[in-house]
């Protein structure tokens, strides 16, 4: 009885295994080909990317993707970084059903991240998009790729605040927004201590490894401030140009005025005769 038992188990999972090979794999090359057909490639990176082949693991030759068994077409990873791709972030990796790593860094990529990203990378370990032309703010739908130990988005034109909720990536280890055109506070993270240079050269970020960021009050007063002093300045400039007119300017005015009445009287006399 238990010979049989042991005998059914192995079969079902030896055809478990054939559903698994034969339904998830065809969607990792239409991931592949709707990347290459989505991206220009001026230099033909991409030039190994040939979907004429039928054989299974043909696509784990391709160039920037690796497999996760040479034998079948499961991509584990795909690093097209430094590969001069033009284009938007390419959605059809939603299609690589395994994909645990991408890399698009060092191209010339732009619009903005997608904001259903944990559904299109939602198993992704590593995400680098830096070195790009990214614009628009970081998607606050990032913080729910849960699995990721790595975000770098350096060297973009990234906008607004940086979600906090990405803190919350308990997995998170690296993350880089470097040279982009952020501000607000920077996130608390859990379990990560993120330095200061992953921060650099933004348009005002604070908190954190930075500089602390004003409170509200802080704020209100700064303005307060600005404002008396905006005030003072404009009636101290006011009394000094009332001065100047009173001085100055209205004498010589008034100088001006009698020496003309003046001349009119003697033209008039010089009119009558004596």
């Amino acid at each position: 009885m238990a010979t049989v038992i042991n005998s059914r188990l192995v079969a079902l999972v030896f055809l478990l295994g054939i559903f698994t090979l034969g339904s998830g794999n065809p969607r990792d090359v239409d991931c592949l080909r709707s990347i290459k057909e989505s991206l220009d490639d001026p230099f033909h990176s991409l030039s190994s990317w040939v979907f004429d082949n039928s054989t299974e693991g043909f696509v784990c030759s391709f160039a920037g993707v690796e497999c996760w068994h040479a034998y079948e077409n499961k991509v584990q990873t795909i690093d097209l970084g430094g590969m001069g791709l033009k284009g938007e972030f390419p959605r059809g990796l939603e299609n690589c059903s395994a994909l645990t790593a991408i890399g698009l860094s060092t191209n010339s990529l732009y619009g903005t991240i997608p904001s259903d990203l944990s559904s299109i990378v939602k198993f992704a370990t590593s995400l680098d998009l830096s070195f790009n032309n990214f614009s628009g703010e970081i998607p606050t739908d990032l913080a729910n790729c849960s699995f990721l130990n790595s975000i770098q988005l350096s060297n973009n034109q990234l906008t607004g605040q940086i979600p906090p909720e990405i803190g919350l990536l308990d997995r998170l280890k690296i993350f880089n927004v470097a040279n982009n055109l952020l501000s607000g506070p920077v996130p608390i993270f859990i379990n990560a201590s993120i330095l200061s240079e992953s921060y650099a050269n933004n348009l005002g970020l604070c908190g954190g490894p930075l500089e602390p960021c004003k409170s509200n009050s802080e704020t209100k007063k700064h303005d307060k401030i600005l404002f008396t002093s905006g005030f003072v300045v404009g009636w101290v400039l006011s009394t000094i140009l009332a001065l100047v007119l009173n001085l100055f300017i209205v004498p010589i005015l008034s100088a001006r005025k009698l020496k003309s009445k003046n001349e009119k009287k003697q033209e008039t006399k010089a009119f009558q005769g004596p």
